[in-house]
């Protein structure tokens, strides 16, 4: 019934097995990828026809985790899965970017990719083999794909490189890369680094390059026995004539419109050239009017380029190598914890750092369980940032992707949990934008976490690199523009400290670039990077030693585990009264690390010395601040150290002789009292009366000592003990232990006291 092909390999010490054949037989091209116990399957469709009046390429690239992959049951009402996550929406974008410049220009039929991953093993990673499967569904389903591409996940572990690694060794190791090539270029990176150089970072990527090569193979030798008949792409029109027509009716004016280096003066002068070029169209054929839309951005394109491999000179006139004017300010807004405004030419961002509690820690539920993320980056861009009107709500894929780049950028310096107990939250408003406002945001939020005094290793700067490349002539440039990045090849972006990067982000709109071009292109980065560095310490250097006065406190203490539910107490009635009482938010883990937070200090105090006084052992002559709590007749009972009650006997109130404790306290008033005696039992007898009740301090016994008993000399002698006497000769008094009982034998069996076995506990002979 089936007509299933597979193709498996050995691939980083796993086998990676693609099977066709048997699932999503409707599809263009379905592929069923398995690593390990991983399974991913992606199916290609594609429209037979093109939308009238289409002018692009209509890609479409869904992500989806299925919770029962896991074994897991979805959260929330609905129970099942609904929009997609962050994750998935980061995903679908990493599958996405690498495969969309492989179709031929054109081409403007829909597709439609959706990879489901169907089996989770919590060790190999389903976003690698879904990219995988969706390169090898592409493949075989026919559709002009200039593919296939491999893809490949690369760790640093103890200065070696690991393919595919597990979620353990990258988190012990200092980074986790995927790269995305064909079997000749790499065409996408992205990454996440603990400050690694530049030498150790490209020889990751050509390690991932040279294992992306043997998926290619696997996938060319799965569609050699199941790929479909290659589609037949329509001749292209020849459009010489309408393009030699536009370039003498506008190629001057272009040319003098990427000379000027206002932004918004050449948008407005290319929207001239435009018209001019649409008017001398508006007789034309529809088809005739797109082709020269087509062509009139083929002309600007070679306009531009031109410029830069023949004179160096860009749209802006700097140099290839050239960083446009860097202006920082910090503490830019009086109310948050850290706020930071970051210019860098026609590129702006407002960057705010706030601080929280553990209960402001973000809750994410995936395949690998529940988990909680404490640091957060989240990226805006709203239509007024590049001058126009459009929607303006929640954030898009583009926004939750720059986002995520900027979180990567940030995420190594930063301070463990233990030195730094708070949550952070980012923002990065866009107020301005042409050029990388993702790498603004790496530079914006390192300064505002610097202002908030987030004590981050380093400060971390992000640069935005270009490519120019016509055959082997190539340009690589530095902090490129928006039109730099539309009408050039490649957007690079690089961040990291002093030390070295901690993200690295490639997008290729050719068939790949090679070593020489991509270790130019990091060499250039650096010396970019130590610039924007430079323009950023004038601001601020360093982070700040104290708190904003807005931000809540935190202080950690730790206690013995065993301490744990005296300080929660029934029900969490002993905690909720902390809170209740100091105002402080008090948390508490099963390893007895307690977190107090406030922004006020006295209430971190105050709960501070509440939690101390339930886990503390009172120690006797230390004096306590403590509060009566009950009045008895012979003295009163005091609650000290929050969680402990002593006595105060009548006596120990004061020196002179007191009637009634009533005379001297009442229930609720503070005192202070020393501890005088704890019992074996642990029941704690205290003293008001040496300790002066204004300042605490200690106070001489001024009260003469007790004069010793005299002796009361031998008792008489009260004859034979009578039978049926219950009193016990041998506990209270008289020498009963001294006169002969007989044996113990003889006692048991009814001797003199009676039967044993009848005879209460505490009348039996036994000492026991």
């Amino acid at each position: 019934m089936f007509n299933t092909k597979t193709v498996s390999i050995e691939w980083g010490g796993k086998t990676l097995t693609l099977e066709t054949g048997k699932v999503a037989r409707q599809a263009d091209g379905a592929v069923i990828a398995t690593l390990g116990e991983t399974v991913v399957l992606c199916a290609v469709t594609a429209a037979k026809k093109v939308k009238e009046g289409q002018d692009f390429f209509p890609l479409t690239v869904n992500y989806q985790e299925k919770y029962s992959a896991a074994g897991r049951i979805p959260g929330g009402f609905f129970k099942r899965e609904r929009g997609a996550t962050e994750k998935e929406t980061l995903v679908s974008r990493l599958i996405d970017r690498p495969i969309r410049p492989l179709f031929p220009e054109g081409f403007y039929n829909e597709i439609n990719c959706i990879a489901q991953v169907l089996s989770y093993d919590g060790e190999n990673e389903p976003d690698v083999l879904a990219m995988v499967a969706s390169s090898a569904a592409m493949t075989l389903s026919g559709v002009p794909f200039m593919g296939p591409i491999g893809c490949a996940r690369v760790g640093y572990v103890n200065g070696e490189y690991i393919l595919n690694p597990t979620d353990e060794q990258v988190a012990e190791g200092d980074l986790d890369l995927v790269v995305a090539a064909t079997y000749d270029a790499v065409m996408m990176v992205e990454s996440e680094a603990n400050e690694l150089s530049e030498e150790v970072m490209l020889g990751a990527v050509l390690f991932a390059h040279d294992a992306c090569r043997e998926v290619v193979k696997a996938i060319v030798k799965l569609a050699e026995q199941a790929a479909k008949e290659p589609w037949d792409m329509p001749a292209q029109a020849d459009l010489g004539a309408a393009k030699d027509k536009l370039k003498k009716l506008i190629g001057k004016d272009i040319a003098a419109a990427y000379k000027l280096t206002d932004k918004s003066a050449r948008a407005n002068a290319l929207n001239e050239a435009r018209s001019t070029a649409k008017d001398a169209f508006a007789d034309a054929t529809p088809q005739d009017q797109m082709a020269a839309q087509k062509l009139m951005k083929k002309l600007e394109a070679e306009i531009v380029r031109g410029a830069i491999l023949k004179d160096g000179k860009r749209i802006d006139g700097r140099t290839t190598t050239q960083i446009r004017p860097i202006v920082s300010e910090t503490h830019f807004l009086p109310r948050a914890h850290g706020s930071a405004l970051f210019t860098r030419g026609e590129t702006q961002t407002i960057a705010t750092c706030t601080l929280g509690t553990k209960d402001a820690e973000q809750m994410i539920d995936g395949l690998g369980g529940l988990r909680y993320e404490n640091f957060m980056l989240h990226y805006n861009f709203p239509p007024y940032s590049v001058g126009e009107v459009g929607r303006f709500g929640a954030p898009g894929r583009r926004e939750i992707g720059h986002g995520k780049l900027a979180w990567r950028a940030l995420h190594p310096v930063l301070p463990t949990k233990e030195d730094f107990p708070y949550t952070i939250r980012l923002t990065s408003d866009i107020t301005e934008s042409n050029g990388s406002s993702s790498m603004a945001s790496v530079c914006g939020g390192s300064l505002a976490m610097m202002d908030a005094g987030v004590p981050i290793k380093r400060p971390v700067s992000g640069i935005a690199m270009g490519l120019i490349l016509e055959g082997k002539d190539f340009a690589i440039l530095s902090d490129i523009l928006g039109d730099e990045d539309h009408l050039g090849d490649m957007d690079f972006k690089v961040a990291g400290t002093s030390e070295g990067i901690t993200t690295m982000q490639m997008d290729i709109k050719i068939a790949g670039i090679t070593k020489e071009i991509f270790e130019k292109a990091l060499a250039q980065a650096k010396e970019g990077r130590a610039h924007i560095l430079g323009e950023m310490s004038k601001a601020l250097g360093e982070a700040r030693t104290e708190l904003s006065a807005h931000a809540p406190r935190i202080e950690t203490i730790t206690i013995d585990k065993s301490k744990i539910r005296d300080i929660i107490g029934t029900g969490g009635k002993v905690i909720r009264e902390i809170v209740a009482t100091t105002g402080a938010k008090v948390d508490i883990d099963d390893e007895g690390i307690i977190k107090i937070s406030s922004s006020d200090p006295a209430q971190i105090d105050a709960a501070k010395a509440w939690i101390l006084g339930i886990v503390e052992e009172p120690e006797i002559g230390k004096i306590y601040n403590g509060k009566v709590v009950n009045i008895v007749d012979f003295g009163a009972f005091v609650n000290f150290m929050g969680g402990k009650d002593g006595l105060v006997h009548v006596s120990e109130m004061k020196n002179e002789r007191v009637e009634k404790p009533t005379d001297v306290v009442s229930e609720g008033q503070d005192v202070k009292v020393k501890v005088l005696e704890i019992d074996n039992r642990g029941k704690v007898r205290l003293s008001m009366r040496v300790v002066d009740q204004e300042t605490g301090e200690e106070l001489e016994d001024t009260r003469p000592a007790r004069e010793p008993r005299e002796p009361r000399g031998d008792r008489p002698d009260r004859g034979p003990r009578r039978d049926g006497d219950r009193r016990r000769s041998g506990g209270g008094g008289g020498g009963g232990r001294d006169r002969d009982r007989g044996p113990r034998q003889e006692r048991s069996e009814g001797g003199e006291g009676g039967n044993a076995d009848h005879m209460p506990a505490f009348l039996k002979g036994d000492d026991d």
